[in-house]
């Protein structure tokens, strides 16, 4: 934050800077699977979205690095001052026909001080391009109720809010579903 005086009053007015330049995003390694299942799941628990159909269960949440290494699919990590504090990525949706050229955005989370500094739209961004890149040409993504914050980033950057699921991710318990054409 910055703080500079009020000329008429000499009062201090505090504004708020959104600089992301501190956080690093790249791609996900090995080394980084146990820091973003931890992120995953505190998240998610952060939320009270433990029960199952939640991606804290999913068996690729400790193995994100291998994952996210095949053809189509990307993982980023967001990383300050040398640590871990969130991530994303996306593959193709799972369910969906193979000519269907739709992607789904996944696991993306971030640590509390990585929350309100624009790096979510800074990731979302750079994973929208990557989606081009791989040809998709729609990405389509599930969160839970109680994930506003998230909400209203996708809503921002173009995505619109559906009345129902799309593929098979077995996410049963996300309850708010989205989607933009890339």
């Amino acid at each position: 934050m910055r703080t500079r005086l009020d000329a008429r009053a000499g009062e201090p007015i505090v504004a708020r800077v959104h600089d992301d330049s501190a956080f690093l995003i790249r791609p996900i390694q090995t080394a980084d699977n146990a820091a973003m299942a931890a992120i995953v799941i505190g998240v998610l628990t952060e939320h009270g979205c433990t029960g199952r159909g939640f991606a804290l269960h999913d068996a690729e949440t400790h193995a994100l690095a291998e994952s996210y290494a095949a053809t189509g699919t990307r993982y980023f990590v967001l990383e300050h001052e040398g640590a871990v504090v969130g991530g994303g990525g996306f593959g193709r949706l799972e369910g969906s026909s193979t000519a269907d050229a739709t992607c789904e955005l996944r696991k993306m989370y971030f640590l509390p001080i990585a929350r309100g500094k624009g790096v979510g739209t800074r990731l979302l961004r750079r994973l929208l391009d990557e989606m081009r890149a791989c040809g998709y040409q729609r990405c389509y993504l599930e969160t839970a109720s109680p994930m506003q914050k998230a909400q209203a980033l996708y809503r921002r950057e173009g995505f619109v809010e559906q009345k129902c699921a799309e593929g098979s991710t077995g996410h049963h318990a996300c309850d708010r579903f989205f989607a933009r054409d890339l």
